[in-house]
C-alpha cells in the first residue's frame, strides 16, 4: 500500500507560546505532551477530531527570524490544508478566524469550499469542506477549473449545514 494521507506537518515559528495559543484558541488544536524531556522550544498539537498521533509540530526559532520568502523569492511550501466535516463547522471556523484577524480569503473551488488564514507568523493555511461524492454534479465538477467567491450561506442551503463532507473522496465510503 502506498501513501494514503498526511500525518503531520512541522512549522518553524518565532514565538512558540503565541503560535500554540493561536492554533489552540482559533483552530481548536490541543497540545500533546510528547516533547522530549529536556528539550525546549517545541510543541506538538493534534487537531480536534484527528486520529493522528499529532498533526502539527511547532519549533521556535526566535523573534529575530524573518518572514518566509517562499513563493516570493524562493521555492517552498505554500500552505497546508485541513478538512472539516460540515459546512456549519466551516462557517464557525470563518467566524473564529475573522475574530482573530487571521482570515485572508475564502474560495469556491467547485468540489471544495475553502477558507484561507494566516497564523501569527504569516504562514498560510487552508480549511476546507469537500463536497461528498454522492452530491457531486456537473456544476461542482466544472467549478474545479475556476476559483469563485465562496458564499457559505448559499452552500449551506445547497448541501445542508450538517452534511458530512468528503465521503467517497477523502474518507472511504
Amino acid at each position: 500500500m502506498g501513501i494514503h494521507r498526511l500525518n503531520h506537518a512541522v512549522l518553524y515559528v518565532r514565538d512558540l507560546a503565541r503560535s500554540v495559543a493561536f492554533y489552540r484558541d482559533v483552530l481548536g488544536f490541543r497540545v500533546i505532551p510528547m516533547t522530549p524531556d529536556g528539550f525546549r522550544g517545541a510543541a506538538f498539537l493534534q487537531a480536534p477530531d484527528s486520529t493522528n498521533d499529532h498533526d502539527l509540530g511547532l519549533f521556535e526559532i526566535g523573534a529575530a527570524a524573518g518572514p518566509s520568502p517562499a513563493g516570493r523569492a524562493t521555492v517552498g511550501l505554500y500552505h497546508l490544508a485541513w478538512e472539516v466535516d460540515t459546512l456549519d463547522e466551516l462557517a464557525a471556523t470563518a467566524e473564529r478566524l475573522a475574530a482573530a484577524g487571521a482570515l485572508v480569503g475564502a474560495s469556491d473551488h467547485g468540489s471544495t469550499k475553502s477558507l484561507y488564514g494566516q497564523d501569527p507568523d504569516g504562514l498560510e493555511f487552508e480549511i476546507c469542506w469537500i463536497v461528498p461524492a454522492a452530491l457531486l454534479d456537473a456544476d461542482a465538477l466544472a467549478g474545479r477549473k475556476r476559483i469563485g467567491r465562496l458564499d457559505l450561506d448559499r452552500e449551506r442551503q445547497r448541501y445542508g449545514g450538517q452534511t458530512r463532507g468528503g465521503v467517497g473522496i477523502s474518507t472511504p465510503a
